[in-house]
């Protein structure tokens, strides 16, 4: 079959977004130049420019990218009791996880080089991620809105999950599953004591 000029369009983007993504991860924003991209992508300078006008709008592409896909998950499986949402979300998100780790690392480490409004946008989309993790916490664990717990657990969930791109090694042992499970295991057992112990 042909390709039509919006799927080589779509193919050259998504290159040069995977090899940014690898470039920003392994030297930075400030270390990582336009030539320095297009080398890795095997382009020539003009023809990256021809896509992204700066490394500033590459950059934001990049982090909008993978936001919007966090977003699309947290806006699945909304008809599901609040439990089972809760374990989809989170193996959801370390499946995501474990084939985004340089855009991740990226989102988590050079969110700062965004000019104002750029930046904002991302926020926006990371809070509207932690907003629905809360709420799916609330309702599967049965949260009082007056305790003011659900954030809490919400930002700990998160803490336990949003860095395992510098530690966790499939290949040495533990699966980005098997973390999965076990992030379920101890979250449903702890959360309830949490409630419990106030």
């Amino acid at each position: 079959m042909t390709r039509t000029k919006s799927d080589q369009h779509d193919a050259q983007r998504k290159l040069i977004l995977d090899n940014a993504a690898e470039a920003f991860a392994d030297l930075g924003f400030p270390g990582a130049s336009m030539a320095h991209i297009a080398r890795r992508c095997g382009v020539s300078k003009s023809l990256l420019y021809h896509y992204y006008t700066s490394k500033e709008q590459l950059l934001f592409d990049l982090l909008a990218e993978y936001m919007l896909r966090l977003v699309a998950l947290t806006e699945t499986l909304v008809d599901q009791p609040a439990k089972q949402r809760f374990a989809f979300l989170v193996r959801a998100f370390m499946a995501e996880y474990q084939t985004s780790q340089q855009r991740h690392k990226v989102l988590l480490n050079d969110l700062k080089y965004l000019a104002p409004r750029q930046r904002k946008k991302i926020v926006e989309y990371e809070r509207a991620v932690v907003a629905t993790f809360a709420q799916v916490i609330e309702q599967a664990f049965h949260i009082p809105t007056n305790t003011q717990l659900s954030k809490p657990l919400t930002m700990m969930l998160f803490g336990m999950m949003n860095w395992t791109f510098t530690w966790l090694k499939p290949a040495r042992g533990l699966s980005y599953e098997q973390f999965a499970e076990l992030v379920l295991k101890l979250f449903t057992a702890g959360a309830p004591q949490t409630l419990k112990a106030r």
